[in-house]
Formats: C-alpha cells, sequence, structure tokens
C-alpha cells in the first residue's frame, strides 16, 4: 500500500466576491475535516458529533443537495463532482454560510472543506473575522484503501466509480496537500491515520478535541 505524497507546491490564488450571507451574532467554533476521498472522514464526523456536540456540514453533502433541488448551478456542480474537479468557491462558502446561519454561535465540523488555496482566499474573505478556527483534522490513508472504501460505501454517488475518484485524487494531491502543508505549518494541523478500524481511529480524534 503506498501514502499518497506531499507536495509543497501551491495553487495560483484566485479572488472572490464577498457574499451576502453572513454569520451573526456570537463567532462560530469551526474544525476544518480533511484527506484523501474515502479516508473515512464522514464516519470520525459522526462520532464527534455524538461525542462532543458539533454540527457536521459536509460540503460535498451540501453540493448535492443543491443540485438535487433543481438550483441553476446544479448542472455546474454536478459536472465538478462527476469530474472530480472543484467546485467555484461562492458557490460552496454561500453553501455553508448559509447553513451555519440556523445555528449562530455554534460549533462546526466543516468536512471536505476548503479543497485548495482559492477556497481558503474565498472562505476568509467572507468568514474569516465571523469564526474561530480551532484546528484542521487530516486524516491519512492509502490510496488503495481509500479505493476500496469508496467503491464499498454503496451511497448511489455520482462520484463513487474508479474513474471518478481517480480524478479525485489528483486533484487532491494537486490541490490538497498544498493547503495542508500551510495549516501545519501555522500550527492548525491535526494528523491522524484513518486506516485502523473506526474505533481505533476515533481514540486518535478524541485527542484533538481533549488537548
Amino acid at each position: 500500500m503506498r501514502y499518497v505524497p506531499r507536495l509543497l507546491t501551491y495553487a495560483p490564488l484566485l479572488g472572490t466576491r464577498m457574499l451576502g450571507n453572513q454569520i451573526s451574532g456570537e463567532k462560530a467554533t469551526v474544525v476544518f475535516v480533511l484527506g484523501p476521498p474515502g479516508a473515512g472522514k464522514g464516519t470520525q464526523c459522526s462520532k464527534i458529533v455524538e461525542k462532543f456536540g458539533y454540527t457536521h456540514l459536509s460540503a460535498g453533502d451540501l453540493l448535492r443537495e443543491e443540485r438535487k433541488s433543481g438550483s441553476p448551478d446544479g448542472d455546474l456542480i454536478e459536472s465538478h463532482i462527476t469530474g472530480g474537479t472543484i467546485v467555484p468557491v461562492a458557490i460552496t462558502v454561500k453553501l455553508l454560510a448559509n447553513a451555519m446561519n440556523k445555528i449562530p454561535g455554534g460549533k462546526f465540523l466543516i468536512d471536505g472543506f476548503p479543497r485548495n488555496e482559492d477556497n481558503v482566499q474565498g472562505w476568509n474573505k467572507v468568514m474569516e473575522d465571523k469564526v474561530n478556527l480551532k484546528c484542521v483534522l487530516f486524516y491519512e490513508c492509502p490510496e488503495d484503501e481509500c479505493l476500496k472504501r469508496a467503491l464499498g460505501r454503496n451511497e448511489g454517488r455520482s462520484d463513487d466509480n474508479v474513474e471518478s475518484f481517480r480524478k479525485r485524487i489528483r486533484t487532491y494531491i494537486d490541490s490538497t496537500l498544498p493547503i495542508v502543508n500551510s495549516f501545519k505549518a501555522r500550527g492548525l494541523l491535526r494528523t491522524i491515520d484513518s486506516t485502523p478500524d473506526p474505533v481505533t481511529v476515533f481514540l486518535e480524534t478524541e485527542k484533538c478535541f481533549k488537548s
């Protein structure tokens, strides 16, 4: 089994516009949850929700719900999901902000976001002064194990196939790993090996919330 290599080249910075939806009142607490597709992020988020009372916001689930709603952005979202590429940051941040507005001052796990430097910049322009970023959970897992998990979860997702998985892994290597290294340099990264069973992985995960 091989681990996905860490790359240190950064994606180009792209500008985004301010969004109208904003978090009001008390600042929310945010934990970003990153890792390759199939690393078990959703499983660990469920356990964190149960034990520590966070609200789980999956960027991918929000985008899939937006696509199914008949949104004008639906076709664009679907093309990015099946192509393994990254949805424009303005769309994703707007959906996250709308969800967070429902629980002012809440504690949120944001799963699968940010995915590149453009996502980071877009998030910061809209949300940086409205939330407290506690840390970034980063789940490491070998590529072949991730593929096995993705193909075996039977959730009916349009991107759970070998071709889409390979594209998503490529995007992850090229675009997400550079920001992982950036979070590490800022002292925000908490790296966890997600190869073992979920219970064992959570024993390591919960340490990040008790420290």
